[in-house]
C-alpha cells in the first residue's frame, strides 16, 4: 500500500445507491463538508437515468494538489445498492476499501483478499430508531455520512453546521439528522479498530471560492445580463438553467412596488415553439433566451435559420448529452459541435462559446447576449451535464454594476426621425443645386443634411443617403442597423427573411442579391472573429522560464499567458494540445503528468468558435495537434479542418465518449501512444 502521507486529502469516493432514496442530499452533505474544511472537492453525480429505484452513482475525489478532472481509481466504495452491488465491488482498486450495508451478509463469491471490508448494519441501526419507513430509508443514507467522519477523522461541527443551515426553517428535522449521524458516529467508535489510511484534514486552500453548478451559474448569469424572458421544454440536462433563472429572477426581477413579476418564463409545447417564442421576444427588444440539449437543438434548427438570415438576437443554452436512447442521455459528452455550428438548412454558421468552469458559464452567459444582439443572430452557449449538473469549485462571481448592455446597432426613434428629415432634405438639396453643381457649399450641404446641426455632420446615419436599409452595410463589419418594434410610430420593425430581401428589405428573386447578401453576412463572420472571447494559452516553456510541470492552477495558468499577450511568446516544441469546457480539468492534469515523463506540450484552450486569429497562429505555428474532445467522431478536430483548412495528419484526436467525463490518466495514455 502507498505511504499514508499520500493518503491524506488525496483519494476517490465512490457511493452506490437507489435513485429516489434520498442519498443526493447525504453524499452532497459530505462534499460540502470537505469544502468547508478548505480541501479541493470535485463531486460528479453519475445516473442512468432518473428513475426512482434504479442505481445510481456519486462520485467524490479530493485533492490537496487541487486536481478537478476525474481520476482513474476508486479508493472507497460505499455500497447500499444490492442491484450493482456485484459490479461495485469489481470497481474498487487494490488496497481500497468496501463499505457496505452487512445488515445482509455478502453475496457468495465476494472475497477479495487485496481490498479491506466494513461492514456496517444501516438498515439495522435505522430500524431500531425510527419508526417510519420513509424515515429509514432517508435517514440510512445519514449514518454513513456519520460513520465516514469518524474513519477520515473529520471535524464533526462541520457536518452539524451544515444540517442546521439545510433545515433552517424546519427546525423539527434537524433533531432527527444529528440522530443518525451519530448512530454511524458510535458504531464505528464502538466497533471498528481496523486500518483505515484515508485522512482528511482542514487545510485553507480554496480562499474565496465557491461551489456551484454550471446550470445555476447560467440562470444567474441571464439574470444580470438583463434577460427578461425564457421559453423552454424540459429535457434533461438543461431543465435547471430554467429552474436557476426562475429561482435568481424572482429575487431579482421583482417590482418592490407593486409586487409585479419583471420576467417572462413560458414552458412551452415543444422546443420548436420555446425559440420561437424566445426570437418573437427578442425582435420586440427584450433579452430572451432558451435552454436546451441535443435533441431540442434538432428541433430549433429551422428557426436557428430564419435567425441567422433576419438577423435576430437569439441566445441558446446547450446543456450536451449524449446520443438519443433510454437512460445514456443522463451522461455527459461534447457531442453536438457540428450539429450547434451549421444549425440549419443553407450556408448558416453560429458563433459558439465554451465555458469550462460555473464562473465561465455566468460570464459567457452575460456574453452571449452582448454578442447576440452586436452581431444580430443566434449565439449558442456551449456547455455539458458535467458542467451544467454537477457541483465545482470555482472563482466568485464578479459582476461590473458599471457595465452596460451592448444591445448593438439599433435606431432610436430619434434616428428614424433623423433618417426621414435627411431624406426631405437630400430632396430639397438636389434642387437647390439645380442639377449643375450651384449653390450652397458642400460643407453647407453636409451640415444642412444633418439637420442643421454641424455636430452631427458625418455620423454614420449619413451613409445611408436618407433612405434606411435594413441589411445594409454602411460600415463594411457585415452587421446592418436594426429597429425595434414600437420604437417609432411609423417607421416598423422589419422581421423578415434576408436571404430574399435586397438591402432595403424589398422581396426580391435576383441572385445577384442573394449573393451579395451572403457576402455580408461573410463579412459579419470575420467580424465575428474579433468578438467572440479569446483563447487561453499554455506554454510548456515560458518566457519565463517555467515548465509544465511547475506552470499549473486555473487559467490563466501560472507561467502561461491569455490571447492578449500572447505576441512574442516563445514556443517551446513542435506539439501542441487542444482542449475545451469540462476537458479542461483533465487536460491540465495531464500536461503535468506527461511532463513527468520528459514530454512538454504547449497547449491552448478555445473558448469560442469562429476560431479568430490567435487561434490560426497557435495551429499553424506547431506541426503536430492533439485535439482532446468527448465524442467519437472528432467533431471540433473536423471544424478546424473545415474551417481553417488545416491538414487532417497534422491533428490526433483524443477522443472519450463513454458518457463519463474524461480523465486525465486517458488523455495521458492517449497521447503518451501517439507521440
Amino acid at each position: 500500500m502507498a505511504d499514508e502521507q499520500h493518503k491524506i486529502n488525496d483519494f476517490v469516493i465512490r457511493f452506490a445507491n437507489v435513485n429516489g432514496t434520498g442519498s443526493a442530499s447525504a453524499n452532497a452533505l459530505f462534499t460540502k463538508a470537505v469544502f468547508r474544511m478548505g480541501v479541493p472537492v470535485t463531486p460528479k453525480n453519475i445516473f442512468p437515468s432518473n428513475i426512482q429505484g434504479l442505481p445510481t452513482w456519486y462520485e467524490v475525489r479530493v485533492s490537496e494538489k487541487g486536481y478537478l478532472g476525474r481520476r482513474e481509481g476508486i479508493d472507497l466504495m460505499i455500497a447500499v445498492n444490492p442491484q450493482s452491488m456485484k459490479k461495485d465491488y469489481a470497481d474498487v482498486s487494490s488496497g481500497g476499501y468496501f463499505l457496505y450495508d452487512s445488515s445482509k451478509p455478502l453475496p457468495p463469491g465476494m472475497k477479495r483478499d487485496d481490498i479491506t471490508h466494513i461492514g456496517i448494519p444501516l438498515m439495522n441501526l435505522v430500524n431500531g430508531a425510527y419508526a417510519d419507513s420513509r424515515q429509514r430509508m432517508l435517514f440510512k443514507n445519514i449514518v454513513y455520512i456519520g460513520a465516514l467522519a469518524v474513519l477520515f477523522g473529520m471535524d464533526f461541527k462541520v457536518l452539524e453546521g451544515l444540517i442546521e443551515g439545510q433545515f433552517k426553517g424546519k427546525e423539527k428535522l434537524i433533531k432527527p439528522n444529528f440522530q443518525a449521524l451519530q448512530l454511524g458516529i458510535n458504531w464505528v467508535r464502538d466497533n471498528y479498530d481496523g486500518a483505515f489510511d484515508l485522512k482528511l484534514e482542514s487545510r485553507d486552500l480554496l480562499g474565496d471560492k465557491i461551489l456551484f453548478s454550471g446550470n445555476s451559474a447560467c440562470g444567474l448569469g441571464a439574470v444580470y445580463a438583463g434577460a427578461t424572458v425564457a421559453a423552454w421544454y424540459p429535457i434533461t440536462p438543461s431543465t435547471s438553467v430554467v429552474d436557476a433563472f426562475a429561482k435568481y429572477a424572482a429575487k431579482y426581477r421583482v417590482d418592490p412596488a407593486t409586487g409585479k413579476n419583471n420576467y417572462a418564463i413560458v414552458q412551452a409545447e415543444d422546443e420548436l415553439a420555446a425559440i420561437g417564442m424566445v426570437m418573437g421576444a427578442s425582435w420586440n427588444g427584450a433579452r430572451a433566451f432558451t435552454a436546451t440539449s441535443g435533441p431540442g437543438v434538432s428541433l430549433m434548427n429551422e428557426f436557428l435559420g430564419l435567425g441567422y438570415f433576419a438577423e435576430v438576437p437569439t441566445v441558446l443554452i446547450d446543456v450536451q448529452r449524449t446520443g438519443p436512447s433510454t437512460g445514456m442521455p443522463t451522461r455527459t459528452q461534447q457531442s453536438d459541435i457540428l450539429l450547434a455550428a451549421y444549425a440549419s438548412h443553407g450556408d448558416t454558421k453560429h458563433p459558439l462559446l465554451f465555458p469550462a468552469s460555473p464562473k465561465e458559464c455566468f460570464e459567457m452567459t452575460a456574453d452571449a447576449f452582448d454578442l447576440a444582439e452586436r452581431l444580430q443572430t443566434p449565439v449558442i452557449m456551449m456547455t455539458d451535464l458535467d458542467l451544467g449538473m454537477n457541483d465545482h469549485i470555482t472563482d466568485e462571481l464578479v459582476w461590473d454594476d458599471s457595465r452596460q448592455y451592448d444591445r448593438g446597432k439599433v435606431l432610436t426613434a430619434e434616428q428614424l426621425d433623423y433618417l426621414g428629415t435627411q431624406a426631405t432634405r437630400l430632396h430639397e438639396l438636389a434642387e437647390r443645386t439645380n442639377g449643375n453643381g450651384t449653390g450652397d457649399s458642400p460643407e453647407e450641404l453636409e451640415i444642412d443634411a444633418a439637420g442643421g446641426d454641424p455636430e452631427t455632420a458625418g455620423q454614420p446615419l449619413e451613409q445611408f443617403k436618407g433612405k434606411f436599409g435594413r441589411y445594409l452595410d454602411i460600415d463594411d463589419d457585415g452587421i446592418p442597423y436594426r429597429t425595434i418594434a414600437g420604437t417609432h410610430a411609423t417607421y416598423g420593425a422589419f422581421v423578415t427573411r434576408g436571404s430574399s430581401r435586397d438591402e432595403y428589405a424589398v422581396y426580391t428573386e435576383d441572385g445577384d442579391v442573394y449573393r451579395r447578401n451572403m457576402d455580408r453576412l461573410a463579412r459579419k463572420w470575420n467580424t465575428a472573429k474579433e468578438l467572440v472571447p479569446l483563447p487561453v494559452f499554455y506554454n510548456a516553456k515560458t518566457q519565463s522560464g517555467k515548465d509544465a510541470k511547475t506552470a499549473k492552477s486555473s487559467p490563466p495558468y501560472e507561467g502561461g499567458v491569455d490571447a492578449a499577450s500572447a505576441d512574442g511568446v516563445v514556443l517551446a516544441t513542435g506539439d501542441g494540445v487542444i482542449y475545451f469546457g469540462t476537458s479542461t480539468y483533465a487536460a491540465e492534469e495531464a500536461l503535468e503528468l506527461l511532463a513527468d515523463e520528459g514530454i512538454h506540450l504547449d497547449a491552448m484552450r478555445a473558448r469560442a468558435f469562429p476560431f479568430g486569429k490567435a487561434f490560426r497562429e497557435f495551429v499553424d505555428s506547431h506541426e503536430r495537434i492533439f485535439v482532446i474532445e468527448q465524442n467519437r467522431d472528432a467533431q471540433f478536430r473536423s471544424l478546424m479542418m473545415i474551417e481553417l483548412g488545416t491538414d487532417a495528419e497534422k491533428l490526433v484526436s483524443v477522443l472519450n465518449y463513454d458518457g463519463m467525463p474524461i480523465t486525465a490518466d486517458n488523455i495521458f495514455r492517449q497521447i503518451k501512444s501517439g507521440m
